[in-house]
């Protein structure tokens, strides 16, 4: 008998910070609406990934699932980069 495959949880996410040894800040933004009062509002989460390489930079747009808790904030993991940041130019003085 087949057993259903469990669904991880995936999201997406703009990287805020790499600052730390593999791993990544991610800002995940979600659209609610007010229960009594109907007006559309933001909602923000920031999340600790793991990235194994060091491959996120910040600004880049990331997709990270759920997975085993890899320390005591960091629970989600780096699944792929959806879109690199793009380089800021110097100014010249």
């Amino acid at each position: 008998m087949n057993e259903p495959t469990k669904s991880t949880r995936t999201l997406t996410g703009k990287v805020v910070s790499n600052k730390m040894n593999k791993t990544i800040t991610v800002l995940v933004e979600r659209i609610v609406t007010h229960p009594t009062y109907g007006k559309i509002m933001r909602r923000r989460s920031k999340i600790k990934a793991h990235d194994e390489q060091n491959a996120c930079q910040e600004g880049d747009t990331v997709v990270i699932s759920q997975c085993r808790p890899l320390s005591r904030h960091k629970s989600w993991k780096l699944v792929e980069i959806v879109g690199r940041a793009s380089a800021a130019p110097t100014p010249v003085e």
